[in-house]
């Protein structure tokens, strides 16, 4: 996207970059990140995001040029997505928890020209690199001619190098910001360029490449600064979803862009987390289901022990909140705290349910963030009526480039600058938002439409169920019939005559499962979703 002609000799980008630079000068010596005993001050973070640009233009690294990162939460993926965008490249967060074939072939479609890890990361990607995996797995990808291998290295036929270099953090990745030159020139930078490339989760498919600019993410941090009350300077910010994730990159990444600290933990641990909460002097964090799921697993007297910790704000988000899980975290957390977002990759924020509405709007997900539009649409386009069932389309300034060398899947999102991730949604006469269901999972079975989600809404407040989701399954007399996959909790027995004789009453006839299996758990990926694109295989 070039520059626009009509912009003043006075117009300054927002970036990531700036934002650390400027909150550098403001306070260089307030701690920016907190990861166990190691910190960083913004003095430190902007001196290093500056060394690290500058090794990534001694690299060869130019403007338009893609960078991965596959690794864990650590200080470094914050440097990474501040410094290498600065250098004029977009960074693909990669899901380290991928297989080798995934790794691969994510690697190949956003032509990664470097890819940072961690240590345990590093051998996943030398694995995906080597040439058996990239005959195995790799081929043509999106509209882009046949992968080439060079020296084991899946890359695109385009780039010039035909090669990508993998950095390891520790003293590798060190050296390299140590032996860094200044460059003679530096790129100009615009907001709206590529910052970073997460990719789609692929609950429902293959994933894309989630093109996401320096302006809608810091657009972002600014919407829950007004909305949040815990994204400002004198905020502190618990990392612990991970950092591949657009919420678990873009909320830390918005309060350092204000000036406020992160504290970063590694992974998820339910004791360790409400510890932090009650003890560390967290403002707000960022949680999905699975996280309070594990969290009220825990031992009554633990629980009782951190109960009501002095934070602001819990934001919501990746998956659905069941109306009988919210039921249990606004007493244990407080009445003022929790927010369940409406929002996707490429959408960015939509609506939020705030805490005054939690428990009066049922299944809801609220109302539109500031400067964001939402409508909910029929199949020709026409906007539905309050309570109609239609899909979800959004526009603002906080919405997605595109995806990564997939015009052809952009046209499909994008209309007229609305986009839509496929959602189906409704909308009440209050003007609040219901989301009904994935417009792909929706059942239909004679004819008629089945939304799962709202008999996962049922079930999961079953008292022998820890979890559970519905799918769709081939019905040769009714074209599809509801499977439920369920885990029982506590060892208990769940039958489908069990489940039939719960949701009597409760929905109707039609929506009851007639299948049900049992597991230990259910497949997701690292944000929290439930893979039904696993369970339909089974």
């Amino acid at each position: 996207m070039t520059r626009p002609a009509t912009l003043p000799d006075t117009f300054h980008a927002m970036t990531f970059g700036a934002a650390l630079r400027a909150a550098a000068a403001r306070d260089p010596h307030k701690i920016a990140i907190l990861h166990g005993e190691e910190s960083r001050t913004f003095a430190d973070l902007s001196y290093r995001v500056g060394q690290l640009r500058d090794a990534a233009i001694g690299l060869g690294v130019t403007k338009g040029d893609v960078v991965a990162i596959v690794s864990r939460n650590r200080p470094e993926f914050i440097e990474v997505v501040a410094g290498v965008p600065d250098a004029g490249a977009a960074v693909a967060t990669i899901n380290p928890r991928l297989a080798p074939g995934e790794v691969a072939q994510t690697l190949a479609d956003c032509a990664a020209r470097i890819v940072f890890v961690d240590a345990e990361s590093r051998n996943l990607v030398e694995a995906a690199c080597s040439p058996a995996q990239a005959g195995v797995q790799l081929g043509e990808v999106g509209n882009e001619a046949q992968l080439s291998v060079t020296s084991g290295v899946p890359t695109r036929s385009r780039l010039a190098s035909g090669s990508m270099r993998v950095v390891e953090f520790g003293p590798q990745y060190e050296a390299l910001l140590a032996e860094a030159q200044t460059p003679t020139t530096l790129p100009h930078i615009e907001e709206w360029d590529g910052w970073t490339i997460p990719y789609t989760s692929g609950t429902t498919g293959k994933p894309k490449g989630v093109i996401l600019s320096h302006r809608s993410r810091m657009l972002v941090g600014l919407i829950c600064a007004a909305e949040f009350g815990c994204f400002g300077p004198d905020d502190r910010f618990l990392a612990m979803t991970p950092m591949n994730h657009g919420g678990g990159l873009g909320f830390p990444t918005g309060v350092l862009a204000a000036g406020g600290s992160i504290e970063i933990l590694d992974k998820f641990h339910p004791e360790i987390v409400l510890e932090r909460l009650k003890f560390g002097g967290i403002t707000g964090l960022f949680m999905v289901p699975t996280h309070f799921q594990m969290i009220f697993a825990l031992p009554p007297e633990t629980l009782a022990h951190y109960a009501r910790p002095p934070i602001r704000s819990i934001l919501a988000n990746a998956a659905p909140l069941p109306q009988a899980l919210k039921e249990k975290i606004i007493p244990y957390f407080g009445e003022t705290v929790l927010h369940e977002l409406y929002a996707a990759t490429e959408t960015g924020l939509v609506c939020n349910l705030r805490p005054k509405d939690q428990l009066r709007k049922v299944s809801c997900v609220g109302t539109t963030f500031p400067h964001v539009e939402a409508e909910v649409r029929r199949d020709d386009g026409s906007v539905c009526d309050p309570d109609e069932v239609g899909e979800l389309w959004s526009r603002g300034p906080v919405l997605f480039n595109g995806y990564w060398d997939r015009p052809e899947e952009t046209a499909k999102a994008v209309k007229d600058g609305w986009v839509s991730v496929g959602d189906m949604a409704r909308r009440d006469a209050e003007g609040f938002l219901y989301i009904v269901d994935r417009k792909k999972d929706m059942v239909i079975s004679g004819g008629v439409n089945i939304y799962p989600r709202e008999v996962e809404e049922v079930l999961f407040a079953h008292p022998d169920i820890a979890d559970v989701a519905v799918i769709g399954v081939p019905d040769e007399t009714w074209g599809e019939r509801l499977k439920a996959f369920v885990v029982p909790r506590g060892g208990a027995t769940v039958t489908a005559e069990t489940i039939a004789a719960y949701c009597t009453g409760r929905i109707a006839n039609y929506k009851i499962p007639r299948e049900l299996t049992c597991v230990a758990e259910l497949p997701r990926n690292a944000n929290g979703k439930v893979l039904k694109t696993e369970l339909r295989a089974t």
